[in-house]
């Protein structure tokens, strides 16, 4: 299970008065062969052999720590972030927890686990969290993926991309519910489990012992659980507590263009795809439309406070819009195709996290983005689930559109559109209209103090750090934390998380980069040059390596402190008990007031990344290590300096490099 670091998501934790608020990032998942080698035309994408679902039944449970091994951990955590006087009292506090409330809330939890043997412990909670949270989605919470280009340049049209593009999300929506995907499956030994033999002789093992027969060939079946809400879902503001909503009965394709909203079907009566020719002429004509945008778009408000929104959605539906709500919530996906063409990375990082909002609908599990010039990119809403499934369906669209596009250049269908394309139409009264005004004006105010900047570091990458025995995860967290200590003096706490797919219902737990071997090493590179000599820097480098495999392993394994502890807050919150002075400790607050907000991505589909700070002060760090190079797209708000930090970031990589070729430091 070691290996299970290589799945791994982000969710960056944020600090909103009483409560702390976990704002998820991106999700990184290292490649792999995702898809079947028998690949099937048509309506599928392929036809595993393995039922979709197999594996579900045997999961094994996300296991809840030892009070005694989280305190531990917890107390490793916050060693490098506080002095000694601050760091007694924290102890204090901390053992006095273990010794009490928490050993008790601790056998609750495991009381309460027992009668819920069908999800984890952490699954109810999580989703109450997300769904109870009241800050807009847009920055707070939606993160965006972008993909590569179509190695073929004539195929990156707009209009012929995004046709490709929805054909290949509905043949991956359709093997999904036909039980015919792949199932999502780590192998650490592939030779062995990614086998037809293998396949075929596990298919005929009940899934009640399935993951067992996996097991015993070092494969590690993941939770499918969340996929169901790829399609056909929305969040749906409500007073206090969203909801998530899912109509599989949903045909239609919701399409945003110029703050516009129209529909068409994208499955047949008998819920086959709809001819790719048909869906072409549908998406023309949509480009085609001379309507004006409108002066009150509604896409707008899903940016809004979600109380806000929650009053003018029933506000909208007392004024008889609910059946053209409901359209909108029960669309298979929404696509978002934008007028404006990219000028650089930068531009699609801003483009593709928020846009103007004008032409988005953010509540949606996920909408796919296609700008003029072919650009392409997911951002989804991040209540219903962790980003494995959503780069899972990023991973075969790509993988589809470049192998089999079902329309070509030139392509050109005759079919009635006009009669086929529906334009929403909605009433509006004065107070909707202010309501989409402020929206906007709150929405403005929001992105104008966000930037993005990016930086590739040239000199080396994956490949290099292998062959000195890093690993190239903890070498990237490292220059972080040598960077920030270059900029501003200071090791901070800092997020990474690691999922727990690997258990049934399992989420994210989070890894804690900021490290006593971190420290030690950014000061002996930062704050002391010349001081050391190569083999002491390379011992400090070897140490930090390990320590964060080790911190990895422990996630992976369900065995880190941070949702453990959220957990028993949750259960002390919802008995009624005052909560002890463990979680009112400034400590508490400062280690979950992540100023280092991480997430990395692997995978052939990603071209960028990238997501919002998740505290004022912090920078949002989209990152990636490559074979022989490593790159970041990091945001920031005003009171910090993001082009500084990249600059620091770079110099901390330089000197890494220096060192592992065996140069010292000048």
């Amino acid at each position: 299970m070691a290996s299970l670091r290589s799945i791994h998501s982000v969710i960056p934790l944020r600090r909103c008065s009483n409560l702390v608020h976990f704002r998820p990032a991106a999700l990184g998942i290292d490649t792999r062969n995702y898809s079947s080698r028998k690949v099937s035309s048509g309506e599928y994408l392929h036809r595993s052999v393995v039922p979709t679902m197999h594996y579900q039944k045997s999961l094994p449970r996300l296991p809840i720590p030892n009070i005694e091994d989280t305190i531990k951990r917890y107390l490793a955590a916050q060693r490098p972030l506080l002095d000694d006087d601050q760091f007694r009292s924290t102890e204090k506090l901390a053992q006095d927890f273990q010794n009490g409330v928490g050993k008790q809330l601790n056998e609750e939890l495991v009381a309460q686990d027992k009668n819920t043997k069908h999800t984890s412990y952490i699954s109810g909670p999580w989703f109450e969290m997300y769904l109870s949270a009241r800050d807009p989605v847009v920055l707070n919470f939606n993160p965006f993926m972008s993909f590569n280009s179509d190695p073929k340049s004539e195929y990156n049209d707009q209009l012929l991309r995004a046709t490709n593009m929805v054909c290949s999300a509905v043949r991956f929506m359709k093997t999904l519910r036909a039980e015919l995907l792949e199932p999502e499956v780590f192998h650490l030994n592939p030779a062995k489990s990614d086998t037809d033999r293998f396949k075929k002789f596990i298919r005929w093992v009940p899934s009640s012992l399935s993951w067992y027969g996996a097991y015993m060939v070092n494969a590690y079946p993941l939770d499918m659980s969340q996929y169901f809400r790829l399609f056909n879902s929305t969040r749906i503001p409500k007073l206090g507590r969203d909801e998530l909503f899912t109509d599989t009965k949903g045909k239609h394709l919701l399409v945003m263009r110029k703050g516009h909203m129209y529909v068409f079907d994208i499955l047949d009566k008998d819920g086959n795809l709809v001819k790719p020719s048909e869906i072409q002429s549908h998406l023309k004509y949509i480009l085609s439309d001379p309507m004006p945008a409108p002066t009150f778009p509604l896409g707008v408000l899903t940016s809004e406070n979600r109380d806000v929104w929650a009053g003018l959605r029933d506000k909208l539906i007392a004024l008889g819009n609910a059946e053209a709500l409901e359209t909108v919530d029960s669309a298979v996906f929404c696509l978002s195709l934008d007028d404006e063409s990219m000028r650089d990375h930068i531009h699609i990082s801003h483009n593709m996290l928020h846009g103007d909002a004008y032409n988005r609908w953010f509540d949606k599990s996920f909408s796919l983005i296609l700008t003029k010039d072919g650009q392409a990119a997911i951002n989804f809403e991040h209540s219903w689930g962790d980003g494995v499934a959503v780069l899972r369906l990023q991973n075969e669209i790509f993988k589809d559109t470049i192998e089999q596009p079902l329309v070509h250049p030139g392509s050109v269908a005759v079919v009635d559109s006009a009669s086929a394309v529906r334009r929403l139409q909605f009433n509006l009264d004065s107070e909707l209209e202010n309501g989409i005004k402020k929206a906007k004006e709150n929405f403005d105010s929001a992105v104008s103090k966000l930037t993005i900047d990016a930086m590739e570091f040239k000199k080396g990458g994956k490949e290099q750090l292998k062959k000195s025995k890093l690993s190239p995860d903890a070498i990237a967290q490292l220059a972080f934390q040598m960077g920030f200590l270059r900029q501003y003096g200071q090791t901070v706490a800092t997020y990474e998380s690691c999922s727990t797919a690997a258990f049934r219902h399992g989420r994210t737990e989070t890894i804690r980069p900021a490290t006593i071997h971190t420290k030690k090493c950014s000061h002996a590179f930062v704050c002391q040059p010349g001081q050391h000599s190569v083999e002491q820097l390379k011992a400090m480098l070897n140490d930090c390596s390990k320590y964060h495999g080790q911190l990895t392993k422990e996630a992976a394994m369900g065995q880190g402190f941070d949702r453990h502890l959220f957990a028993l807050r949750y259960l002390a919150n919802s008995k009624g008990h005052a909560l002890h002075g463990l979680y009112a400790d400034p400590a508490y607050a400062a280690i979950n007031h992540n100023i280092l907000s991480t997430s990395t991505l692997s995978s052939p589909s990603v071209n960028l990344g990238g997501f919002a700070p998740v505290v004022p002060d912090g920078f949002g760090i989209g990152y990636g290590v490559h074979d022989d190079w490593i790159g970041c797209n990091v945001s920031s708000y005003p009171t910090r300096n993001v082009h500084e930090f990249l600059q620091c970031v770079h110099k901390s990589l330089e000197d890494i490099f220096t060192v592992l070729e065996g140069k010292s430091l000048s």
